[in-house]
């Protein structure tokens, strides 16, 4: 084994600080519906998270085999391509994560390490089949058949304990979501953890320290399972509140089903070798189970912000590791600037993140409306007063003394059956004798126009 050089030293912090945001992009996956239905704590919540990435990270080293072997030409590499790679993945998360969307950090990684690969060697430095097979298709599988996999369960919890008793069968849903967001971890930690892995691996290789081929040595696999921990106990609160109460408001039953069926649905990825984004997966179940209750809702709106960032990831990411490789081709004061970069872009979005701090002690509020929603309500006018909607005001007398006065239509008047009038007025029954003189006379008078007592 080679010593290493200054920009692989580089390389592999660069990574680990990668993993260290992947951790806190990708805690509301495990305990974002956990917290929300109160079923733990959101600090023990986190602890718990943490402590089961760490150990996932031992579990399995197919994933990180895809990214170091099989996603790009590792012989066609060099360092500073990784290090342009992390640069883009990075800042997506970070991205991302301050406006509490939670986009796919692994898709982030992998965009990042296409468009450098591309901007270093062609587009020959990337494997097509191994990106349409292990990565494009089950991006777009996976968060269907979890969320078609949560609504069926949900239903089916509803519908088996519909007979039991409701406390009794609450506590044991929260004992149930508990336990399987536990496996939710668990299983991020052996297909995320490994994410980073890979590309310290593929960073190594390139660098010459460790053979073409190799797997991930001891030390990238304790170093990689530390820092998404560590991240994980940070606690992305704002991509929680996000995922808890922004897409779908749950009950223990409906957490329960969306825990279990994430947690399988990664952990059959994970022995595949499929870099699987759990973001996608969990998003998806949540969705699912949302539906499966009866009188259920999603709020769409979210669901499509969501939607947005997950077809982006892979595009900008990718655009800013290949502009990152760009500079860095330019020798070594292009890789400090791009070094530079970072640091100045993350300390930018962390100020900014502090001007609505969202923590432990307000993740389960109400996610705030967006930027558009707030911009419609500025400019809509308030609904009409019922005071202004009644009668006009009266005119003056002046102007009423010189207009004739405007009476209201009366309302139809509903005229009766003969049998009714004969009731009411049995005395004109029979009608009396009218003079001669009178008769004569075609035009009748006033009182014989008019029947007496003849009011409607």
């Amino acid at each position: 084994m080679e010593s290493f050089s200054l920009i692989l030293a580089i390389v592999v912090i660069t990574a680990l600080a990668f993993d260290f945001t992947n951790g806190f992009h990708d805690t509301a996956n495990a305990m974002a519906t956990t917290i929300s239905t109160g079923a733990l704590k959101p600090k023990v919540a986190v602890a718990l998270s943490a402590a089961l990435n760490l150990v996932g990270a031992f579990l399995s080293v197919e994933v990180a085999n895809t990214i170091s072997k099989g996603l790009v030409d590792e012989t066609g590499i060099r360092p500073e391509v990784i290090f342009a790679a992390l640069v883009g993945a990075i800042l997506w998360n970070l991205l991302t994560w301050l406006v509490g969307l939670p986009s796919s950090s692994s898709h982030a990684l992998m965009g990042g390490l296409i468009g450098a690969a591309i901007a270093s060697a062609g587009f020959g430095a990337v494997h097509g089949g191994v990106l349409v097979t292990k990565v494009l298709l089950p991006a777009v599988a996976a968060p269907v058949v979890a969320g078609l996999a949560a609504m069926v369960s949900t239903r089916l919890s509803y519908t088996i304990g519909r007979k039991s008793d409701g406390k009794a069968a609450e506590k044991g849903h929260r004992a149930g979501q508990i336990a399987s967001a536990g496996l939710v971890s668990l299983a991020h930690g052996t297909n995320d953890a490994q994410k980073t892995m890979g590309v310290i691996t593929l960073a190594l290789i390139a660098g010459g320290a460790i053979a073409p081929g190799s797997n991930p040595p001891t030390w990238v696999i304790l170093s990689a399972g530390l820092a998404i921990a560590l991240g994980t106990y940070i606690g992305g609160w704002r991509i929680i509140r996000t995922m808890g109460k922004g897409l779908t408001d749950l009950q223990p039953q409906q957490g329960f089903a969306a825990q279990t069926s994430a947690a399988t649905a990664i952990l059959a990825s994970s022995h595949l070798g499929f870099s699987l984004s759990t973001t996608h997966v969990v998003s998806g179940s949540v969705m699912g189970a949302g539906l499966g209750r009866k009188g259920g809702v999603v709020r769409w709106s979210t669901a499509t912000r969501m939607a947005v960032a997950w077809i982006l990831t892979l595009p900008a990411a990718a655009l800013v590791g290949a502009g990152a490789e760009l500079v860095t081709g330019l020798g070594d004061w292009g890789t400090a600037l791009v070094a530079l970069f970072l640091v100045a872009s993350s300390a930018v979005i962390y100020k900014l993140s502090r001007r609505e701090v969202v923590d432990h002690t307000n993740v389960n509020h109400e996610e705030p409306a967006g930027v558009v929603t707030q911009a419609i309500a500025a400019v809509t006018p308030p609904p009409a007063s019922p005071v202004a909607a009644g009668p006009a005001a009266p005119e003056p007398a002046a102007q009423a003394a010189d207009q004739p006065l405007t009476v209201p239509a009366p309302e139809p008047l509903t005229v009766p059956a003969p049998e009714d009038l004969a009731a009411a007025f049995p005395a004109q029954a029979t009608a009396p004798a009218v003079p001669a003189a009178q008769a004569a006379d075609p035009a009748p008078t006033a009182a014989q126009a008019v029947p007496p007592a003849a009011t409607v």
